[in-house]
């Protein structure tokens, strides 16, 4: 999170044709931001190129979301889920993300492309309260074990929800009667 930000509960929505895309290199640091995510975010391009993508982190995402996110990426597969991002202002907003590997033309990596759209409200009405637990999970563990604890809930949950696995139990929130 960017320092000085203090988060308000202003929500900034999505239209439904908006798409926020951004790329970033290796680290995570962002080198392409399209306008929508400038003008929703609340940030001038110079100052979102070169900085790392979780200067939009709000504090209500829990850190095991990001652990699976990346270990996801770095397994070379392509991430989806659902995110709460902070704005430049301290207001916020839902997203849906999809993620991939962006390799150059010889097959390496070399960053990785996102795509993000307006969550349907349903979505978040399951998802919310599982970032709140995970929230309370993290804040009970230590430092270092508390995304690793809080992703273990959330896989707990992806079972007990009868999903085969996180990307289905996501996608099946975001389109609930199937493509």
């Amino acid at each position: 999170m960017k320092p000085g930000i203090t988060p308000n509960n202003n929500e900034k929505k999505l239209d439904d044709e908006d798409f926020i895309v951004s790329k970033t290199d290796t680290s995570g640091r962002i080198t392409y931001a399209n306008r929508i995510f400038m003008e929703i975010a609340g940030y001038p391009e110079h100052e979102l190129l070169g900085v790392q993508h979780n200067i939009i982190r709000h504090p209500d995402m829990p850190r095991g979301v990001f652990r699976f996110m990346w270990d996801t990426l770095k397994a070379g597969d392509e991430f989806f889920g659902f995110a709460k991002n902070l704005c430049a202002d301290g207001g916020y907003y839902w997203v849906f993300a999809n993620i991939t590997p962006d390799y150059d033309s010889k097959g390496k990596l070399q960053g990785y492309y996102s795509v993000r759209r307006n969550p349907p409200r349903s979505a978040l009405e399951v998802l919310i309260p599982i970032y709140r637990e995970m929230l309370t999970i993290e804040k009970r563990s230590s430092t270092k074990e508390a995304p690793d604890k809080s992703l273990e809930y959330l896989l707990d949950q992806v079972r007990q929800a009868g999903a085969k696995n996180y990307n289905s139990l996501v996608l099946s929130l975001y389109k609930p009667n199937g493509v």
